[in-house]
């Protein structure tokens, strides 16, 4: 299958012309604001991209996602697209695993403290998952600030050492954006945009599972 990844989109989903494929993924951070009008927006646009399956998460900007219940969501969207927190889907045998949690910072949306508080979220994550999405990456993989400081959380990246799941796929750090191999999982930061929140001329990965 043909999978298309993007992150980060702030409110710029208009501007990206997609190829078409069976899934495509959306890592968080859909909107700017986080208000309910930009969720709508980001839901009908996605809904409407030429892939056969659609899955997104939501990120620290998406305020309306952490404010709303996971069923209404759900609700406002047509079959074959998915909305996961802490949650997970089988698509034609591939399991995926999606959340929205980052490390605490500057009180975004689905925030936690690090260690105990964020670590109960990474527990939820099955065995058995092919495909990882989450907003932020683990640390020292792909989660370098400008600053030169590594963001990502060290409870995530014990448990894909764990787990072993074939793509772990975030963004959240706009400046990782890239790819890296351990040991047998691809680590996709699929930032769409850059440290100026500017799109860039290649704004989504391809790959096929």
């Amino acid at each position: 299958m043909k999978i298309t990844t993007i992150s980060d989109t702030h409110g710029l989903h208009h501007q990206i012309h997609l190829p078409g494929g069976d899934i495509l993924i959306h890592a968080g951070d859909v909107c700017n604001r986080g208000t309910a009008a930009e969720a709508l927006d980001f839901m009908n646009w996605f809904s409407s991209q030429n892939y056969t399956y659609k899955i997104f998460i939501a990120g620290n900007h998406d305020f309306y996602f952490e404010n709303e219940q996971n069923d209404t969501i759900q609700s406002l969207l047509p079959i074959s697209v998915y909305y996961l927190n802490d949650s997970g889907i089988t698509i034609e045998g591939i399991s995926f695993w999606g959340s929205p949690i980052t490390p605490e910072f500057h009180n975004m949306a689905f925030n936690r403290k690090r260690g105990v508080d964020i670590a109960k979220h990474w527990k939820l994550i099955p065995s058995d998952t092919d495909v990882l999405i989450t907003h932020g990456p683990a640390y020292g993989i792909l989660d370098t600030t400008f600053q030169n400081l590594n963001a990502g959380c060290t409870h995530l990246r014990t448990k894909i050492e764990q787990i072993n799941p074939l793509y772990h796929i975030f963004g959240h750090i706009h400046e990782g954006f890239g790819l890296a191999e351990r040991e047998g999982t691809t680590f996709i930061n699929t930032s769409s945009v850059d440290f100026h929140y500017k799109l860039r001329k290649s704004s989504f990965f391809d790959f096929e599972v």
